[in-house]
């Protein structure tokens, strides 16, 4: 974690010195002092950052380093203030500027103090550092093991549980032994894969002890090897417990081999017998690599089984070997309920008068069987009268995570995959601790925080967006991070945290005064705030508070208008993060004037309409965001930003019946071709006097374009811009009125990366070089007008997931053919009037998820060949004809019913009173004149539900 904080002093050393060193006289020495220590103190820090949980001194000396880390960026940064003023022009601005050099010396007076100051700190941590270094050399961390040990002991508690003690496993245990016994006579690997407290290890001992699989396995060994890897001692391991099932004594001179030795060993052994072997709590690929060459492939049907965080390691193996890999899922609420009343209230019912608060309780564990148990503890202990004390674990239950030493299991635990990560992913992981509980975090906007807060190095190839990406997914795979909802064509959106995991990081943060949550009266603060999240409420704030030294801020469903000068009157020069989302604006906040190093600015869902001409100054900016405001219009000062990366402005209208939508962006502006770092451009309007669409061809490193008020005579220009665009992936464009053609045939070499194409505008043709896109998932048509079949240009696409055509095609017969649509998962047909008939033939579109029909208003028959459709789940029919359900309201003898009787959800969907009722395909089959909906949707929640 201070490794984060290091690195960004030491960048902004090696600036400081290139440019700034002659201005700041009588300091030079103490500056470079400062940087040579941090350089040689960094290369300590890794260790030190993985021992801080297990060694108080440690611990200490880190906060030491990160405090004076953050002090050393807050000079610097003043001091780059000075030199970044602007004085103005003419006789004022020379008089202000004589003015200001007078001021500024003496600031540098004061900085030049203040880095002595540091100086004097950092010699003391240095002392510290040569100390611990010694510390570490003589007992190679023989403390840090202590801890480590006496823990690992009670992890083995897993393995001996009774069967009484488990629940919820039938179903797991039962596939996973089918696996292996069964598939073949190749050495197949098994992987277990979950986040810890799953109960990966207790399900692996349950099968390990199943008398099918000790029959069917005569030669098995449990090998446990967890974060202490040692390869030789898990191989003496290995060799001590197959020599008891094999009846063969240990060879002599065991104790001495090599690891080589010890391999062959275990191999020669194993050539041709069948073997089941037990790799409990694997962390990384490196340690499979360094065992499976003692495993030999000896065609006799032998089995190893990992259990792991990691779903790389699983997903390697599983390739590797032509495996399994078993996602262990939570308990459900059923299992869950039962484990938590047996280990609560000794296998008795839950007192009525607790079932609430207990079910509360129970809810925050998530179906996570370790900290179901550790939770029923502390609470069996609890008078069950007291209601309060049970309440108190429930609304308390981060304190009680840190300070009962019933949790300390628990806790240790779920903070192993947070100690193992990499300093890098530790920063990255505790930020989730900022957003509120109970929402899903979207991941284009944190990875766009990540990238603001300093956290993503900039690598050769890579944006730092796509670094970030990376981050995530090694977050992901490390089973950390839970995914909360992806995109209709794969995409991860949102991502989320086990509840208790976000606990163990609050208090993390707390400890490492990474951020402060501000959503409870009277709550301690540090003396300096980094980072500060505001929830719900800006009255539980302190009164004056100081916080010059505030790099993020964020403010979460708050009511109150947040005047941030009141709030803060020392205000913050040195913000890099604010995040207005959805308060309670009417005016772009006065205050971000004076915010130099300001990257993020989110004023999405307020309602400023307009961005003042001082947002030119702002030149550290990558992100604005204004989506879902009721801005139109930017400034020109905007062309100012040469470092913006993301710029969102557009909002949607949402037709209550035509749930559809409209989109609406800004206003062009002339020379935005100058904005040489933009990656995300939505959406901006096309004005036909000021050439916006030439400028848009200099925009090289756009990755995401949106184009509104296209007209049939732009065609051309807009195909010469995007063939410049090669990092495109999603383009956007929208005609000016529905009828008006988008001419955009004269494309001849479209960007090869085009994942996503929107297309809203009549099209003459279906375009030629659509059919060229292999890396397209998902494509949107509206109002194309087509004339012929669209499907023939768009069937052989080989990487198309979500296919959405509204008003496309004016002919009365669609025909799927076969072969055709291979990766399809999604497919809407919206406003086709004249579509009479359409025909599914055998094995096209064979990975078919979901079908929705909608407002086809000749259409009286279901598809025909839908029966085809093995992966069909959803069928859903959105406002169609009353003579196409009355063909599904016959009885089961109705062809038309049984071509769908397959499919587990088929919906029917109406506007009536104001509002979509959604009625299931058992309710018309059951040949009620008036059947009553299933649910009733307002036009609102439609909307809400789609955003």
């Amino acid at each position: 974690m201070a490794e984060i904080a290091v690195n960004l002093v030491l960048e902004k050393l090696a600036a400081f010195f290139e440019k700034e060193m002659q201005m700041l006289r009588g300091g030079r020495e103490d500056v470079a002092y400062v940087r040579g220590e941090m350089e040689r103190i960094k290369a300590f820090l890794r260790m030190a950052d993985a021992l801080e949980d297990t060694d108080d001194e440690v611990k200490i000396w880190v906060k030491q380093l990160r405090d004076v880390a953050h002090d050393m960026e807050d000079i610097l940064d003043e001091y780059m203030l000075l030199l970044t003023h602007n004085h103005g022009e003419g006789l004022s601005g020379f008089l202000h500027k004589m003015s200001c050099c007078v001021r500024n010396m003496k600031a540098r007076y004061r900085i030049a103090s203040d880095i002595k100051g540091i100086n004097s700190r950092i010699r003391d941590i240095c002392k510290g550092h040569r100390r611990l270094r010694q510390k570490f050399c003589s007992d190679e961390g023989s403390s840090s093991n202590g801890v480590g040990n006496t823990w690992q002991d009670r992890r083995g508690d897993a393995l001996l549980l009774d069967k009484i003690d488990v629940v919820g496993i039938d179903e797991s245990k039962k596939k996973l032994i089918g696996w292996l016994v069964d598939g073949g006579t190749d050495r197949k690997v098994i992987s277990l894969t979950g986040m810890g407290g799953l109960g990966k290890t207790t399900l692996a001992k349950q099968i390990y002890d199943d008398a099918e699989v000790k029959k069917h396995f005569p030669i098995h060994a449990w090998i446990t090897v967890s974060q202490s890897f040692k390869l030789e001692c898990l191989l003496k391991d290995m060799v001590q417990q197959l020599s008891r099932v094999i009846s063969k004594p240990v060879p002599e001179g065991v104790d001495s081999m090599s690891s080589c030795q010890l391999k062959t060993l275990i191999k020669n052994w194993l050539r041709k017998r069948r073997y089941l072997i037990i790799l409990d709590d694997v962390w990384r690929i490196n340690e499979w690599d360094a065992i499976k060459f003692a495993l030999p492939s000896n065609n006799c049907g032998s089995r190893v089984m990992l259990t792991t965080r990691n779903a790389d390691l699983a997903l390697s193996c599983r390739i590797e070997s032509e495996g399994e890999v078993y996602n262990l899922k939570p308990l459900p609420p059923k299992e869950s309920w039962t484990l938590f009343c047996r280990k609560t209230f000794g296998g008795n019912y839950c007192p009525p008068h607790l079932e609430e608060i207990c079910k509360q309780i129970l809810k925050k564990c998530e179906g996570l069987p370790l900290a179901i148990v550790a939770i029923s503890g502390v609470l069996a202990a609890k008078n069950k009268q007291r209601i309060d004390e049970w309440e108190m674990v429930g609304r308390c239950l981060g304190a009680e995570i840190d300070g009962n030493d019933k949790l300390m299991n628990l806790k240790k635990v779920l903070s192993l995959s947070f100690n193992d990560l990499p300093y890098y992913l530790k920063s990255c992981f505790l930020y989730l601790s900022i957003f509120p509980e109970d929402r899903p975090i979207d991941l284009t906007k944190l990875i766009r925080l990540w990238t603001a807060e300093g956290f993503v190095e900039v690598k050769q190839g890579k944006t730092q967006e796509e670094v970030a990406e990376g981050f995530f997914n090694e977050l992901l795979n490390r089973s950390l991070i839970q995914v909360a909802g992806t995109t209709s064509d794969g995409r991860v959106k949102s991502c989320r945290i086990h509840d208790l995991l976000r606990e163990i990081i609050i208090l993390k943060s707390r400890e490492q005064n990474f951020a402060v949550i501000a959503k409870e009266q009277n709550a301690m603060w540090p003396d300096k705030v980094r980072r500060l999240s505001i929830h719900n409420t800006l009255q539980n704030l302190p009164q004056n508070r100081f916080v010059s030294q505030l790099r993020s801020l964020f403010m979460f469903g708050v009511e109150d208008n947040p005047c941030l000068h009141k709030l803060f009157p020392g205000g913050f020069r040195l913000l890099a993060v604010l995040d207005l989302q959805a308060a309670p604006l009417t005016k772009f906040p006065i205050d971000v004037v004076n915010m130099y190093y300001l990257k993020y600015l989110s004023l999405r869902g307020t309602k400023v309409t307009v961005v003042p001409r001082f947002i030119g100054k702002l030149q550290s900016l990558e992100t604005l965001d204004l989506k879902h405001s009721d801005v139109t219009e930017l400034p020109v000062e905007v062309l100012q930003l040469q470092r913006l990366r993301h710029l969102l402005v557009y909002r949607y209208e949402f037709e209550s019946y035509d749930y559809f939508h409209s989109k609406y962006g800004f206003k062009a502006l002339e020379k935005i071709g100058d904005l040489q770092s933009l990656q995300k451009l939505c959406f901006v309007e096309v004005d036909l006097e000021n050439g916006i669409l030439v400028e848009l061809g200099r925009l090289a490193q756009l990755r995401r374009l949106g184009i509104t008020k296209l007209r049939r005579e732009d065609g051309k220009k807009l195909c010469l811009s995007i063939e410049k665009l090669t990092h495109l992936r999603a383009l956007s464009v929208i005609s000016i009125e529905e009828d008006e053609i988008i001419d955009i045939q004269h494309l001849i070499s479209p960007p090869p990366l085009l994942q996503r194409l929107y297309l809203r505008g009549r099209l003459e043709t279906m375009p030629h070089w659509i059919r060229y896109l292999h890396s397209l998932e998902k494509l949107y048509l509206k109002w194309s007008g087509l004339m012929e079949d669209p499907f023939a240009s768009l069937q052989n696409l080989p990487n198309l997931v979500h296919l959405e055509l509204v008003q496309v095609y004016e002919g009365d017969t669609l025909c799927f053919k076969a072969g055709g649509f291979k990766k399809l998962k999604r497919l809407g047909l919206d406003n086709f009037d004249e579509l009479k008939w359409v025909q599914i033939q055998e094995g096209a579109m064979p990975c078919l998820e979901k079908l929705s029909i909608q407002r086809c208003k000749s259409m009286e028959k279901v598809p025909l060949g839908i029966e085809h459709m093995t992966k069909l789940n959803v069928l859903e029919f959105f406002d169609m004809p009353h003579e196409l359900i009355r063909s599904l309201r016959q009885d089961e003898h109705g062809e038309d019913y049984w071509r769908v009787a397959h499919i587990p959800e088929v919906y029917s969907t109406y506007w009536r009173d104001g509002a979509w009722e959604v009625y299931s395909l058992e309710s018309f089959i059951e040949g009620e004149s008036s059947p009553c909906p299933n649910t009733v949707i307002s036009s609102q929640d439609l909307q809400a539900r789609w955003k």
